[in-house]
């Protein structure tokens, strides 16, 4: 899975828009929106800021290796 994809599986379960999951991590909807249409590629900053938010660090594992660890807190949002 793309990292396109995984963006929107968690905006999914998270139900929040693009633009609410934008206010949350910082970043520029214009920006956002390439990133999930797969037109940017999403650099260290902008990952860490996903994966350091608290409401999105449950899917860390998930969104970098595809694995999870609910033992650890680790879930997927599929």
């Amino acid at each position: 899975m793309d990292l396109a994809t995984k963006l929107k599986a968690i905006r999914s379960k998270e139900s929040v828009t693009q633009s609410e999951f934008c206010e949350l991590v910082g970043f520029s909807l214009s920006t956002y929106k390439k990133y999930e249409s797969s037109l940017f590629e999403m650099g260290f900053t902008a990952l860490s800021k996903v994966v350091n938010h608290p409401q999105f660090t449950k899917y860390t594992l998930w969104l970098m290796i595809e694995q999870t660890a609910p033992e650890a807190g680790q879930i997927s949002p599929v």
